[in-house]
């Protein structure tokens, strides 16, 4: 088994961390992203996702100041998604210090988009992140766009092999109705997207206990596990998370420190 990879995520709005149940709903301030860059990569997380939530809404892309920043905070692996809608703002967020750069909206709405940055940049710098969410009427994952409030008609499985031929290098792959809920992964959805693209996907939404992890991590076969909430508000630690799959025989980059 590979090692499998722990992901605090920032949802940053108005240069801060912030918290919602749902995408929309309960927003609560989870501190300053800067101090939280250097503790979490002190801490021992794989690596840190950062997404201007607001971005793609405002039309612009993500703030370049905090992602220096927080770049400048960190020795590890870096990902910053928000309002990416053309190769050249790849290539800033790149030059800004991200490591990868993520696309969801503008990726649904110019797929050509990821098969470029791919060619210019290299696969392994784009994240194309899908946010899923069940729709009884068609009976399957619809991809959502625009932080959760635009259906697309597009079935999740579909779309993500083909952002996998278009080049993209990992799938940031997101539980609409399970953000923030705490109630555990998607082990279903996630599952059914891992076993059906060959590059990695980082499971991401519901996170509330250790165990969670644990079980998106072999029973949804997720290559990474990314949560928000649980580490923000101190409910449990990078390092309790990885002590607790490490001694359930899951390969984790252990911390010594």
């Amino acid at each position: 088994m590979l090692i499998k990879r722990i992901i605090p995520c920032f949802d940053v709005l108005d240069g801060r961390v912030v918290k919602h149940v749902g995408f929309l709903h309960d927003r609560r301030d989870a501190g300053d992203p800067v101090e939280l860059a250097k503790i979490y990569s002190d801490a021992g997380a794989d690596e840190l996702v950062l997404l201007d939530i607001s971005a793609s809404e405002q039309g612009r892309l993500a703030t370049r100041r905090v992602v220096e920043e927080v770049a400048a905070q960190t020795n590890i692996p870096l990902t910053v998604g928000g309002g990416v809608s053309s190769v050249d703002d790849v290539r800033s967020l790149l030059l800004a210090g991200a490591d990868k750069v993520s696309m969801n909206t503008s990726a649904v709405r110019n797929p050509s988009l990821v098969k470029e940055a791919a060619h210019r940049f290299g696969e392994q710098c784009v994240v194309v992140a899908i946010d899923a969410n069940l729709n009884q009427t068609m009976g399957e994952y619809e991809v959502m766009i625009q932080g959760g409030k635009v259906g697309t008609g597009m079935d999740v499985i579909e779309w993500a092999r083909r952002v996998e031929k278009l080049g993209a290098g990992e799938i940031l792959l997101t539980s609409f109705h399970q953000d923030g809920t705490r109630d555990g992964y998607d082990i279903q959805l996630t599952r059914s997207v891992a076993t059906a693209v060959n590059v990695p996907v980082i499971a991401s939404g519901g996170a509330g206990r250790k165990e969670h992890f644990y079980t998106v991590l072999t029973e949804g076969r997720a290559d990474a596990a990314l949560a928000a909430s649980v580490f923000h508000f101190a409910e449990t630690s990078i390092r309790d998370v990885k002590a607790h799959v490490r001694q359930r025989g899951v390969p984790v980059r252990w911390i010594y420190q």
